[in-house]
């Protein structure tokens, strides 16, 4: 009896209690919880989810709306069907200050436009000031040319102008500028470079390759602290790219105290980057202390960075067969092989990560060759060299060379695009088809990223080159070489993570990773081709901080 009446205590005692009457579980606090859309992971784990949540600068978690009543956020945002991903990783672009002479060109649409600006800015700077400018591309002009001597001698007859093409593999000059550095129509052309003449045998204005050497050195160094304030400004710009990392291409080693500098100066305002820097000899580099990946969470020292051949506007890429509608014009490499491989063999011994610029096949098929020497001379796991660009598809077996050595690629499809006039008039057949490819190579077991370089600048040209192969003339240039969307966007986070060795802490949305992120209007997955051009891009978060927003709403 005893007995029962103690059970009856008991029941009654957990009935008043209950699940309502003991204290809930505790919940796991969050700072941010996004929900109601579509989350990218990239992550194979759990490739797609609804909802992330974030605690200071890392992802806590990702999953379904469940997270909604396991976790309390302290700010919850309801994403509307809106789509979330990895921030953009831009393993190749150039991001530089700017001085009070410079023109920015890449928006010009005519010579006659150009020509005002150049008049425009003479009269502010007065006689005998430089200027300069970077952008145009004769395939976005009205005139359907090049701009040349005469057109700025007519606007700036006291002034020496140096305007560098898109792509920054050559520029044109005006006289006063030609004069100043002693350049004639007997001028030699340089090793490497062709300085033009036009039909009368007189310089039309144009250098391809060495134009900096030849004349741009003229050109005032500003100071650097006139240029701060525009690279603080161009690096926040990325932002409303998607871009939350980056890679700058090249700068000599003083120069990255300078980057080092401004992110001092703006802790955690900027986006991560790595700079390349060239390697300058053992002493330089001694003297300099650092090695590739020293730095912190928001700066690193990134990989040596060597010029193999020239670029492709010109065209001075060192091709195997001449360029079409030439009898020997190959273009060249930009030093002697031996200096080449001595150069190879000297950063790779130091312990540094190679990223090679390497445009043509000829030049691509030497470096790679030089570098599997040289790592079986100096085996070292895990170095994760690289080629910038990979324009003009070299053999197979120079692929598979690639594959079984670990040498990677950092590929701009987007140059397809922007480029394709150029290509069209200097290249052909299966040349002209895999222009900038991506899926041979990939099909070889080759570790291929995407950038951007500046052509233009940003992702989403060249995720739609990668994933269509057209050009703007809605030509499909090399089927076979079309990846599908989310190899793309891999190529564009995962895979440009791998070669800053950050791939254990960014480029995926999982748990203990960083909280850099972006929101899109759309689904990239999705949406038609041509939309893929004019993605828009909501926000973007750094370190689980918003650093872009498209309008006042969260």
């Amino acid at each position: 009896m005893r007995h029962i009446a103690g059970m009856a205590l008991l029941v009654l005692l957990t009935g008043a209690c209950g699940d309502a009457g003991l204290p809930a579980p505790a919940k796991d606090r969050v700072d941010l919880l996004l929900h109601g859309g579509q989350v990218l992971t990239m992550d194979d784990a759990m490739p797609s989810a609804t909802a992330v949540a974030v605690r200071g600068d890392r992802i806590a978690a990702v999953g379904g709306e469940e997270l909604l009543t396991r976790l309390e956020a302290a700010r919850v945002i309801n994403l509307a069907g809106k789509t979330v991903m990895p921030g953009f990783n831009d393993t190749h672009v150039h991001i530089n200050g700017k001085p009070d002479f410079y023109i920015e060109l890449s928006e010009v649409a005519s010579i006659a436009e150009l020509q005002a600006l150049v008049q425009a800015k003479a009269a502010t700077l007065g006689p005998g000031a430089w200027i300069t400018g970077y952008g145009w591309s004769e395939d976005q002009l009205s005139e359907g040319r090049r701009p040349l001597r005469d057109d700025l001698d007519a606007v700036a007859p006291d002034n020496p102008v140096m305007l560098t093409r898109a792509g920054a593999h050559s520029a044109v000059f005006n006289s006063p500028a030609l004069e100043l550095a002693g350049i004639t129509a007997a001028t030699p052309d340089p090793d490497g470079g062709t300085i033009e003449r036009g039909p009368d045998g007189e310089l039309n204005g144009i250098i391809r390759e060495r134009h900096e050497e030849l004349v741009g050195r003229l050109v005032p160094e500003p100071s650097w602290e006139s240029l701060r304030p525009s690279l603080v400004d161009e690096l926040k710009q990325l932002f409303s790219l998607g871009i939350t990392s980056l890679t700058h291409a090249n700068a000599d080693i003083d120069y990255f105290a300078e980057w080092a500098q401004v992110y001092s100066d703006h802790p955690g305002e900027l986006p991560r980057a790595s700079v390349q820097v060239f390697y300058e000899g053992a002493d330089a580099m001694t003297a300099f202390g650092r090695k590739t990946g020293d730095g912190d969470d928001f700066l690193k020292v990134g990989p040596i960075k060597i010029f193999a051949d020239g670029g492709f506007t010109g065209p001075a890429a060192f091709t195997k067969r001449p360029y079409k509608g030439e009898d020997t014009y190959r273009g060249a490499l930009n030093m002697r092989e031996t200096v080449l491989a001595n150069l190879i063999d000297a950063a790779h011994r130091d312990g540094w990560q190679l990223g090679i610029h390497a445009i043509g096949d000829a030049a691509i098929e030497l470096v790679v060759a030089q570098l599997a020497t040289t790592l079986q001379a100096s085996p070292r796991p895990d170095h994760r060299h690289y080629l910038n660009h990979f324009t003009v598809m070299p053999d197979a077996a120079t692929m598979q060379t690639m594959a079984e050595n670990g040498i990677a690629i950092t590929q701009q499809p987007n140059f397809l695009y922007t480029l394709e006039g150029r290509y069209v008039a200097y290249l052909d057949g299966e040349r002209l088809a895999h222009n900038n490819p991506m899926a041979t190579p990939m099909s070889h077991g080759v570790h291929v990223a995407m950038s951007s370089d500046i052509l233009p600048l940003g992702p989403w040209v060249g995720i739609y080159a990668a994933t269509t192969r057209r050009g703007p003339s809605g030509t499909v240039h090399g089927a076979e070489e079309k990846i599908s969307r989310l190899a793309a966007l891999a190529a564009y986070t995962t895979k440009g993570a791998y070669l800053n060795r950050e791939e254990h802490i960014k480029g995926k949305l999982a748990p203990g990773y960083w909280a850099d992120f972006i929101v899109l209007d759309d689904d990239p997955l999705t949406v038609p081709d041509e939309a893929l051009l004019d993605m828009s891009l909501h926000a973007t978060y750094l370190a689980g901080r918003r650093v872009f927003s498209a309008s006042p709403a969260p």
